[in-house]
């Protein structure tokens, strides 16, 4: 198998969501696994960066080092008396993978339509929307580990998922997702307990018998309706995570703002809603340089045409301490920033 081609000063602009300019010193895109052991021969260290859609990525200065961004293609079914699985390599876009299962007439991802991204980085970030999260099928992801080249295979169990979260957030060492395998119902049960899923549903298509197809139709015209497109306005979605704070601040906060939006958690913890939060802290339009929060949505930061990572740090910092300031809760970021930003001051404990 030939060598990948290494190139060198690649503007990632267009490579990322967010349409931050940076440059990767050296860049190489793998079509297959196998490439990667002549790139782990030359960086033993591994790469600065493994970069797939840039969907979730935050560039405030140039990468050092290699870029890798894996173009491994290829998507297959196995049907089976209770379930079909499904094998994903990870540079499939994750949602043409979700159109593509429910054209075979599969349920299950539906609520997971019009999420950014690729298949790989999905199961780093458990990827989850409208109820449903990834971790929900997933029965084993594939990766290479960069310094031994180990070929593993990780359960489901072995993934440690969590709230936008998984094990290889602490992955010690370079390691790149080569593939994920899902495992879907031979029999779909819809999920449509996440509100507006049902009057969206009634709005497109009054009366009409249920299928995948209709949930994710509704899903999209959710997001579309809720959220900036990226291809128009550049983002990376949620900037922020819900943040899980304890039950006696929950119940403070509950007196002091009836309407702020509560989910109890298995662990005693209360999430809340960041958007919420960010809206009420009087952000919303918050803007240093191009870089802005969405007057469609709160939890969204998008660049109006020349933001620059340190426009996006800026403004992050500022509405994480409106919003400490206000509420005493602190935001964490869920889109990865390179290299990583200093704390934001809280400004009340």
């Amino acid at each position: 198998m030939a060598e990948p081609m290494i190139r060198r000063d690649v503007e990632l602009i267009a490579r990322n969501t967010f349409r931050l300019p940076a440059r990767a010193e050296l860049f190489a895109e793998p079509a297959d696994p196998g490439e990667l052991d002549p790139l782990r021969r030359q960086f033993p260290d591994g790469p600065t960066l493994v970069l797939g859609e840039g969907s979730n990525l935050v560039l405030t200065a140039d990468v050092p080092g290699l870029t890798l961004a894996p173009a491994f293609r290829g998507r297959w079914l196995r049907r089976e008396r209770d379930a079909v699985e499904l094998r994903l390599m990870a540079g499939e876009r994750w949602h043409e993978a979700v159109m593509w299962s429910i054209a075979e007439g599969l349920g299950g991802l539906e609520n997971l339509a019009l999420i950014w991204g690729h298949c790989g980085a999905a199961p780093i970030q458990n990827i989850g929307a409208y109820g449903v999260e990834l971790q929900d099928f997933v029965s084993a992801v594939e990766v290479c580990d960069w310094r031994s080249g180990q070929q593993r295979r990780l359960s489901k169990a072995d993934c440690e998922f969590a709230y936008r979260d998984s094990i290889f957030k602490r992955w010690d060492g370079p390691f790149v997702v080569q593939a994920i395998e899902l495992r879907l119902p031979a029999h779909w049960t819809p999920r449509l307990g996440y509100a507006g899923i049902e009057a969206m549903l009634e709005t497109l298509a009054p009366g009409a018998s249920l299928t995948p197809a209709r949930v994710a139709a509704a899903v999209i015209a959710l997001r579309q309706q809720k959220l900036p497109d990226p291809a128009v306005l550049p983002n990376v979605g949620s900037f922020f995570h819900n943040p899980q704070v304890d039950a006696g601040l929950a119940a403070a906060l509950r007196a002091d703002c009836p309407s702020l939006p509560m989910w109890p958690q298995p662990d005693g913890r209360v999430k809340l809603s960041a958007g919420w939060l960010i809206e009420q802290a009087g952000c919303k339009g918050l803007r240093v340089g191009d870089a802005c929060v969405s007057a469609q949505h709160a939890l969204v930061l998008v660049n109006h045409g020349t933001a620059r990572g340190a426009d996006v740090l800026s403004l992050m910092h500022q509405v994480q301490s409106e919003v400490a300031g206000r509420f005493g809760v602190q935001l964490s970021p869920e889109p990865r920033v390179l290299p990583l930003p200093r704390p934001a001051t809280t400004l009340r404990s």
